[in-house]
């Protein structure tokens, strides 16, 4: 019930000042058995908890693309209340992590990438951190090939040809991020352990690659809790932590731009 009248009056908004009060009243019902409720600037639950929610830009961006779904579509503001919500977390802020592609690679997608990261920045209690993208050596093209060319699992007929017709796969491997993943791992322990800034370490990344530093902040008394999309979600990540699967149906109702 409490996520429902929190989740309607503040992600969707309720323009009606009947539905208002009324939720109002009901909340403030709710009040007194069970949890406190503080009002400043609209209704809102204290939930007792402070998080940081830590976005893997980068991850979001590729597997949100996989679902079908235009990344420039997603809010970023109602993702991550919806998460902090399902996790009974006060949002404290949210920190997005990506890297910018060189402007020689394209004039059109360097501006459009660098609008999107300024408008984020305008989003409430939001941060945007940032790294330059950088290209692979060929040696590093060649063996990124060849490692997806034997994960295909191909008998020995078939995989002379898939070598021969792999420029497919070229493409999704002649940059990389570089520090991202330290980043975003170095500033969860720094400000989860040291500055101790926040009682719940939300990471919305599916990379198995942060389990490390997400034991470690745990060990140390933090909560800590992950979401991603389905695509790429480590099962490891999922069995080590609490989780949320953002399924395609759940931001396609819950986390679109109006």
């Amino acid at each position: 019930m409490e996520k429902y009248i929190y989740y309607k009056i503040e992600v969707i908004g309720i323009k009606s000042p009947v539905w208002f009060y009324i939720c109002g009243a009901i909340l403030g019902l709710y009040k007194l058995f069970l949890r406190d409720v503080v009002f400043e600037g609209g209704i809102t639950v204290d939930y007792g908890k402070d998080a940081i929610v830590f976005i893997d830009g980068n991850n979001f961006y590729h597997n949100i693309k996989k679902m079908s779904i235009n990344p420039s579509s997603i809010d970023f503001f109602k993702l991550c209340e919806f998460v902090c919500l399902e996790f009974e977390c006060n949002r404290k802020k949210t920190i997005y992590y990506n890297s910018i592609p060189h402007i020689n690679d394209g004039k059109k997608v360097y501006w459009s990438h660098i609008k999107f990261l300024e408008n984020l920045k305008k989003l409430p209690k939001f941060e945007v951190k940032t790294r330059k993208l950088q290209k692979n050596s060929t040696k590093e093209i060649l063996e990124e090939r060849q490692h997806i060319i034997s994960k295909l699992d191909l008998c020995e007929l078939c995989k002379p040809k898939a070598e021969e017709n792999c420029n497919f796969c070229v493409g999704n491997i002649k940059t990389k991020e570089k520090g991202i993943d330290v980043m975003i791992a170095t500033e969860m322990l720094e400000k989860s352990i040291i500055r101790k800034e926040c009682d719940c370490c939300i990471l919305i990344s599916g990379d198995a690659d942060f389990i490390p530093a997400l034991d470690i902040i745990k060990s140390n008394g933090t909560d800590v809790f992950s979401a991603s999309l389905p695509s790429g979600y480590s099962s490891e990540l999922r069995k080590k932590h609490n989780y949320l699967v953002l399924k395609k149906g759940l931001i396609l109702d819950e986390c679109l731009r109006d």
